[in-house]
C-alpha cells in the first residue's frame, strides 16, 4: 500500500490539492497496478519560511 507524503509551500487551494490527488493516485494505478483504494496521500503545508534552498531560506 503505498503512502505517498507531499510537502509544498502553504497555500495551495483545495481544488489544486484534489487535482493533484487525482494525478497521483492515476499514476500510481496505472505505472504501479496500485488499486485506486491502497493509495494514500498526505499534504504537509509549511511556511515559506521554514524552507531553505541554495543556502538561503525562502520566506
Amino acid at each position: 500500500m503505498p503512502f505517498i507524503e507531499v510537502k509544498l509551500y502553504e497555500g495551495r487551494s483545495r481544488e489544486q490539492k484534489e487535482a493533484l490527488v487525482d494525478r497521483i493516485t492515476d499514476a500510481f494505478v496505472e505505472i504501479a497496478g496500485t488499486p485506486k483504494s491502497h493509495v494514500w496521500i498526505v499534504f504537509r503545508d509549511v511556511p515559506k519560511d521554514q524552507w531553505a534552498m541554495d543556502g538561503k531560506l525562502q520566506g
